[in-house]
Order: C-alpha cells, then structure tokens, then sequence
C-alpha cells in the first residue's frame, strides 16, 4: 500500500506550463463598451511574480454566464462571450486583458451582486489557486449593497476595487503581507 507524499510546492518550472496564447481579449479592443484590465502581481515582499497565471470569469454585459447552469432566459446571451480569460504574467509581473464590464449577477437569496469579475492565481509556492475578485470603481451603491463586499472589513474591500489608470482599470494583486488583496476560501 502506498502512503501520501506531503505536499510541496510547485517548483521552480512552473512557467512552463503557462499557456495562455489567444485567451487574453474577451472581446476585441475595437469593441464598443471593451475596456482594458491590467496590473501586476508581486509577492509578500512586493518582488514581481514573472511567472503567475491570472485567470478570469465574468458574466457578460447583462449579468449573465456562458454557462449550461445560468438559465436566465429572461437576461440576454451573447453569443461568442464566453466570460474566461487566462494571462501569465510577463517579466515585469505584468498581465493584461481586455474585456467587457459584466452586468449586476443574483446572489444567494435573492440579492444582486455588484458587478465584478472572479480572479484565480495561480503561481509558483501555491499549493492551491488563490481565488479573489475584481470591483469596478464607478458602482459605489451597487458596491456598497454586495453581499461579498460589504461582509469584508471596510479597510480591506480596498483590496478588492480596480482603480482607473491612464485609460485602463488597474488592479495589482499581492499575494501576501502589508495591503495582501482579499482571497477567499473557495
């Protein structure tokens, strides 16, 4: 019989399983409402983490997922939005993509979520993903009213909000230590 292995860390090769060519533009730059997502990942120390893989998963422009489970016929579906997006980050810890501002999506309960967008990290040291999310900067009252948002410290939902940068929406993700984004057990 053999017995669990502990666990370690992925090692130091982890970017080469980094492959995200063509999932980086949800919907083309051109687009009307397109709007570009960016930022950098860097560790507890704030050194730049070269070989993370960000991942995205968003609704569409109405509130409503590429997915078999959301059924809402009542809220339209775009056809070619599939709401997924993957980008490693480059050697400046960089990632970038471009995408659509989702719509309000329901929580448990009835209640609706602001809009945002649900990030996986996933990177060299990590055992498992690190799951956090993304809220956009011009929803005050819908932020204020999130189920997810308003449960968190007032001092830490900062952690969580993108911020308008020089035609862009920024948002940096440190993965541990002073200012550490919000991540949730998932």
């Amino acid at each position: 019989m053999a017995l669990p292995t502990p666990s370690q860390t992925v090692g130091p090769f982890f970017h080469i399983g980094l492959r995200s060519d063509g999932w980086r533009e949800l919907v083309a730059l051109d687009s009307p409402d397109a709007i570009r997502l960016e930022g950098v990942v860097v560790d507890g120390e704030g050194e730049i983490v070269d070989d993370a893989l960000i991942e995205i998963w968003q609704a569409n422009r109405a509130g409503r997922y590429a997915h078999p489970e959301d059924a809402r016929e009542e809220v339209a579906f775009e056809d070619g939005f599939s709401g997924f997006g993957r980008c490693e980050t480059d050697a400046e810890g960089s990632y970038r993509f471009v995408t659509v501002k989702p719509g309000p999506v329901p929580a448990p309960g009835g209640r609706m979520q602001a809009p945002h967008i649900e990030v996986s990290v996933l990177a060299r040291g990590l055992l498992k993903r690190l799951a956090t999310r993304i809220y956009f900067p011009d929803e005050g009252e819908a932020n204020a009213a999130d189920p997810v948002l308003s449960a968190l410290d007032p001092e830490l939902r900062g952690t969580l909000l993108a911020r308008e940068d020089g035609g862009a929406l920024r948002f940096d993700i440190r993965l541990q230590g002073d200012g550490e984004t919000v991540f949730f057990d998932v």
